[in-house]
């Protein structure tokens, strides 16, 4: 029988991180779930294909160095190895460039960016020290590989993600660790959902999407599957768009 595989995964309380959760959990892997207040994970955790896998719960704040090293050692505590590391968690900040404080700057990539830098590093470091193989996929961002007004630090933090994931790759190609991203544009999540419902609003994101639709959760979740997968075994270095053509353009 196959050794079950183990994936960290952060923000997985509602929205991507939830469906990336529910679908990692529906290939097999056991599960360390990630929230700043793990109580919010109550949903993801009651989930079937979730309850049918061993879960590990853990309290990361990626605004904290030392939050970062406690987590990934519960992490690899509860599951022994960590096979893939899912850097889910993120900030958005819709809001004038010019209005924008050192203090938004601050959270939006200390948490995008900052956060999932350091979080990687500890996973290359268990993989190297390990001599063993492992895979990490980091939420990007459409915002990170094209403009739009508004989202200036948001984009700035996701092509920094872009970058992150072209570097890694490349330095731990030999090491066999796979680093991947996916760029995600607008995902009908619950959080866009009231945002969406006006018109107006729906019309003009939709404008920009060549296909005319939004991308789902499902979709995002079986994007990581495929990364994380054996199929991607030559796949490094790469940014996936799922997004309806957005890049295309």
């Amino acid at each position: 029988m196959d050794q079950p595989r183990t994936a960290l995964v952060t923000g997985t309380g509602t929205g991507l991180g939830q469906a990336i959760a529910i679908a990692l959990a529906r290939e097999g892997y056991d599960l360390a779930l990630t929230e700043i207040d793990t109580a919010s994970l109550k949903e993801t955790l009651a989930h079937p294909d979730v309850k049918a896998r061993k879960v590990v719960t853990v309290q990361l704040d990626l605004r904290s160095q030392d939050s970062i090293a406690k987590a990934f050692e519960q992490a690899q505590a509860g599951l022994g190895t960590i096979d893939l590391l899912v850097n889910n968690a993120g900030r958005a900040l819709v809001k004038p460039a010019v209005d924008v404080t050192p203090a938004e700057w601050d959270d939006v990539i200390g948490i995008n960016l900052k956060g999932a830098f350091f979080l990687s590093q500890l996973f290359g470091r268990a993989c190297i020290a390990a001599d063993r193989p492992g895979a990490i996929v980091s939420m990007a961002s459409t915002h990170g590989m094209t403009g739009i007004a508004g989202r200036a630090v948001y984009g700035i933090s996701k092509a920094g993600i872009i970058q992150m994931t072209r570097m890694l790759a490349i330095e731990w190609a030999d090491k066999n660790i796979r680093v991947n991203a996916i760029a995600p544009t607008t995902v009908m999540t619950p959080s866009r959902q009231a945002l969406l419902n006006d018109p107006k609003v729906r019309d003009a994101m939709l404008s920009r999407i060549p296909s005319g639709r939004f991308a789902t959760p499902e979709e995002i979740g079986a994007a990581v599957v495929y990364l994380a997968s054996a199929g991607a075994a030559s796949v490094t270095g790469h940014t996936l768009p799922v997004d309806g053509g957005l890049t295309a353009v």
